[in-house]
């Protein structure tokens, strides 16, 4: 079992930034990639980022590259996903996630947090 908890999240201003973090414990070991998610108000939960163990393998949603950069260390204890030029359309919770695949499907992550709320208003 992987416990994932989220902080950083709170209200900034549109074109402000952020820096989420995520920790993790228990049987770390047994996980190989951790991402990020987030569910807007009304909406599905999407794909963020993604990071495999050693950072040999990096992914972004088309929506966040250039401006969102995910990081991490080789014992899958914890990422970081720092944010920057925030538009109001990044308003979600976002969701740490850890399971085999650093890869956009979340049928490859088996351990989620509670979430960690942002709010970005113009």
């Amino acid at each position: 079992q992987v416990s994932l908890v989220e902080s950083g999240g709170r209200l900034v201003q549109a074109g402000g930034s952020l820096n989420l973090s995520c920790e993790a414990s228990g049987r770390t070991f047994t996980t190989s990639a951790m991402g990020w998610f987030r569910r807007a108000p009304g909406k599905d939960r999407e794909f963020v980022a993604a990071i495999s163990r050693g950072g040999g393998t990096i992914h972004y949603a088309e929506s966040v590259k250039g401006r969102f950069v995910i990081s991490g260390d080789s014992a899958m204890k914890w990422i970081n996903l720092q944010m920057r030029s925030l538009h109001p359309e990044d308003t979600a919770v976002y969701y740490c996630a850890a399971g085999l695949g650093a890869f956009e499907d979340t049928k490859y992550y088996r351990y989620w947090g509670r979430g960690t709320q942002v709010t970005v208003y113009s």
